[in-house]
């Protein structure tokens, strides 16, 4: 294909392929889009697949919201064996026959990791400690206990119960569906399961299928985008991550300026996309009190 205008912006929704890290996944858009300003949204572990929102150029300044929008995924959590990762990367640490868990049980051990919850994140994770990834701590043989934080699991949803083919005899599949905050670890989840079942567990697929409003449906592989490069415009990606308000003239000219709006109610809490009367978008603003500030200007 024709190397694409290096002035272009918008966000690439790309289906990750197993087996590359995001960063890899950065590094190939990066020849794909002819330009080293490109970031992510959201890590995915190489195990996983699934949605993966990159930005370009101008865009990479819409990444640091959209990681704080809900996500969700569909896994497979294998009753009876736990990991040092919690998930098939990690080497096995305990096996114990898990052939007949019943569904019912399986059912009640999800509720309360259901809602809001204190979730203590996986040791092989990427959170510092000391300024140090945790996951290096644990690849250099320390303990690491990480506090627990505040997440909220939305939907943790039983789609289907399975015998699954262990070392030292049958385990239990579990297909899940969870729809999830920001900063949820699925194989947190997987673990804790294991954990209120009292057979341990680790996650063996996930696959996210959606990062706030951006969906399978808009994804593309690497191999499709290196034929045809498909990017979602500002306007658009702003739209479908956003809030909006409609400006008028008048405000439009103050927001192209950065400039704080007076006497306004966007409606909105949060990051507000603000468009002027031709649809085009400007800026984020946040209320503050009865006026609007800027949060990050895009014209």
């Amino acid at each position: 294909m024709s190397a694409p205008d290096a002035l272009v912006s918008g966000l690439v929704v790309v289906d990750k392929p197993a087996g590359y890290t995001s960063h890899d996944v950065v590094g190939r858009m990066r020849g794909i889009a002819s330009t080293r300003k490109v970031g992510h949204s959201g890590t995915l572990d190489p195990m996983a697949t699934g949605v993966l929102v990159l930005g370009i150029n101008r865009a990479t300044r819409l990444l640091g919201y959209l990681t704080l929008v809900d996500k969700e995924y569909l896994a497979t959590i294998r009753l009876g064996q736990t990991t040092v990762t919690d998930d098939a990367e990690g080497d096995l640490l305990i096996e114990v026959p898990a052939p007949a868990v019943e569904r019912s049980a399986i059912e009640a051990a999800v509720l309360p990791l259901t809602g809001e919850i204190a979730q203590v994140p996986s040791a092989v994770s990427a959170i510092k400690v000391d300024g140090v990834r945790s996951y290096s701590r644990v690849r250099a043989g320390e303990e690491v206990a990480l506090r627990s934080r505040a997440v909220t699991v939305s939907t943790f949803e039983i789609t289907g119960v399975r015998s699954g083919a262990g070392d030292h005899g049958t385990n239990t599949d579990v297909d899940v569906r969870v729809v999830c905050s920001s900063g949820t670890y699925v194989r947190a989840l997987a673990r804790d399961l294991g954990a209120a079942l009292g057979v341990g567990g680790h996650l063996t697929m996930l696959r996210r299928t959606r990062v706030g409003g951006f969906g399978l449906d808009l994804a593309h592989t690497l191999e499709d985008l290196e034929q045809e490069l498909s990017i979602v415009d500002l306007d658009t990606a702003a739209r479908e991550s956003f809030n909006t308000y409609a400006l008028t003239a008048e405000q439009a000219t103050d927001v192209r300026f950065g400039r704080v709006l007076t006497a306004i109610d966007l409606g909105s809490p949060g990051p507000v996309a603000l468009f002027d009367p031709l649809g085009a978008f400007l800026a984020l603003y946040e209320q503050r009190g009865r006026t609007a500030r800027a949060v990050s200007v895009f014209v």
